[in-house]
């Protein structure tokens, strides 16, 4: 098949940086099987094409993005007809995408990865906080051919909206990621926990550090770091600070695949303290190291609760605090949670991913032959 692919970026040249690995080990393995050209909207200031993990990106440009990524899909498509059009993220990927799928008259799928669905007014974050958003998410979902998502609060949300949906979580690549069984942890040393997040609004790192101080508070041993990029401008770190936990928690900022893997297989806990989350894959990534999560009722964390996490509600630091403790205070409950956790990670690998794609293309191939 010939599949075009609208994404927000995440397709760097070099393959290490402003990527995201979900997305990298989908098109290596769309790509052994597919002609496969990505369009992405935002990943580099001017118009460029390259190649990477057997896929041909075609990068849009800043400029006009949309009406020029819709016109490319279509000038594309003249030379050498797409079989479909998908999106990953919704938004303006969706509707590009849906556009020109209906101007080619090809199917089109669209996979909600973000915060398309939600309005979170007090931080300014969601696609449905405009009513230029509301319309905008409702031409896109109810024009795509399918909509798929990657956890089940997602396709609850779109349930919610009269949108069905199919379950499709972006899972691990093994290769980099090679299964691990859980480990014991040595009696009477610091835990090791760990968040893989930007330091964002959304992300609520405030939340995390509260519930830190309690624990801290509690008597427990720890050490935590934060690997993600700041976008609070230092904000965080001092609210560490204030909260008297400089010595406790380690601000890593954004590292690579191949440098997160090790940092990863050190912890005893991966902790989880968003607002929104359509997955996370970092929560997967932890999951096929051994390492458990405990966070707040989002994406994955929610979904796998109680066998394979453990979830407290949104913002609950005291919650939060209280499920880290216990879990910390009980070997052979985190070891079962991750145990779980490790074999569901390993069977919604990206291999699952593509399989499942792979079958929904050919299922809407044949509609399109049928129609």
């Amino acid at each position: 098949m010939r599949i075009a692919l609208v994404v927000p970026g995440g397709v760097d040249r070099s393959g290490e940086y402003r990527v995201i690995p979900a997305l990298l080990a989908l098109l290596v393995r769309l790509s052994a099987h597919n002609d496969v050209h990505v369009f992405a909207l935002n990943q580099e200031a001017q118009p460029s094409d390259w190649d990477l993990a057997g896929a041909r990106i075609h990068n849009v440009g800043m400029r006009h993005t949309r009406v020029r990524a819709v016109r490319m899909i279509c000038t594309m498509h003249r030379t050498s007809r797409f079989d479909l059009v998908q999106a990953i993220w919704s938004g303006a990927c969706g509707q590009i995408a849906v556009t020109a799928a209906k101007l080619l008259r090809i199917p089109s799928l669209v996979h909600v990865a973000g915060g398309e669905l939600v309005a979170l007014s007090d931080i300014g974050f969601g696609g449905r906080l405009s009513w230029r958003g509301r319309v905008r998410e409702a031409l896109v979902l109810g024009g795509a051919s399918a909509v798929t998502a990657a956890s089940a609060p997602m396709l609850q949300l779109l349930a919610d909206l009269n949108v069905p949906a199919r379950r499709v979580p972006l899972g691990v690549d093994l290769g980099s990621w090679p299964p691990r069984d859980p480990l014991r942890r040595k009696r009477g040393s610091p835990a090791r926990l760990i968040q893989v997040a930007s330091l964002n609004r959304v992300k609520d790192q405030p939340t995390l550090l509260r519930a830190l101080a309690s624990v801290a508070a509690a008597g427990i041993g720890f050490e935590m770091d934060i690997v993600g990029d700041d976008t609070l401008h230092g904000e965080i770190q001092a609210l560490a600070r204030q909260l008297g936990l400089s010595q406790r928690v380690n601000f890593l900022g954004f590292l690579t695949q191949r440098q997160l893997h090790p940092v990863m297989a050190a912890a005893d806990l991966m902790i989880v303290s968003s607002r929104h989350e359509a997955g996370p894959l970092a929560f997967l990534e932890a999951a096929v190291l051994g390492v458990p999560t405990v966070g707040t009722a989002v994406g994955h964390v929610v979904e796998w609760a109680p066998d394979a996490s453990i979830a407290v509600p949104v913002g609950d630091s005291v919650g939060l605090a209280s499920a880290i403790v216990s879990l910390l205070a009980d070997e052979d409950l985190r070891l079962g949670i991750a145990r779980r956790a490790r074999e569901r990670a390993i069977r919604e690998d990206a291999d699952y991913t593509v399989e499942r794609f792979q079958a929904l293309y050919s299922s809407l191939q044949a509609g399109a032959r049928g129609a």
